[in-house]
């Protein structure tokens, strides 16, 4: 079988991404993430605070599942970029150090580089910030992925 065309990222804009991956995990458009950035081997998104994903009422700090989504999300993008090939990629382990809460009422931004990719796993390091402080990390994360995962054959109804 041959191998789909590679995609020129540099080619692509965020908008044209983010409509691509609205579409593609619905649960990305219901809670608002925005690319930012796609590039080569790295993507950076944005994650607007909505009280609705709250995990403790009492601070108003976000749920570690939004967190782990965003960077679950983010990495897989810069694994797409990375290999320019528009296939199916899966989730094979991803370890999350939470280093602190998401702030109340802020933004969170999540940055990915994909350093290393072999015929059938590409390997990942991500962090989530708030964008006023992007040193000063809320979590980290590296994580492997899948290349090929559905092996272009289409989901079972």
């Amino acid at each position: 079988m041959a191998k789909p065309p590679r995609i020129d990222v540099s080619q692509l804009t965020p908008q044209m991404v983010e409509s691509f991956l609205h579409q593609g995990v619905p649960q990305c458009a219901a809670l608002g993430v925005r690319v930012l950035k796609v590039a080569a081997d790295e993507a950076i998104m944005a994650l607007p605070y909505n009280a609705d994903f709250v995990g403790d009422p009492a601070t108003g700090v976000l749920h570690g599942g939004v967190v782990t989504t965003l960077i679950d999300t983010v990495s897989g993008m810069a694994v797409m970029g990375a290999t320019g090939l528009p296939v199916g990629i899966a989730t094979l382990d991803l370890r999350i150090d939470y280093l602190k809460p998401a702030r109340a009422h802020a933004e969170l931004h999540a940055a990915a580089h994909c350093y290393k990719i072999t015929t059938s796993i590409a390997f990942v390091r991500a962090r989530a910030y708030h964008p006023d402080a992007p040193d000063d990390l809320v979590a980290s994360c590296v994580g492997a992925f899948m290349l090929a995962a559905n092996d272009g054959k289409a989901a079972a109804p």
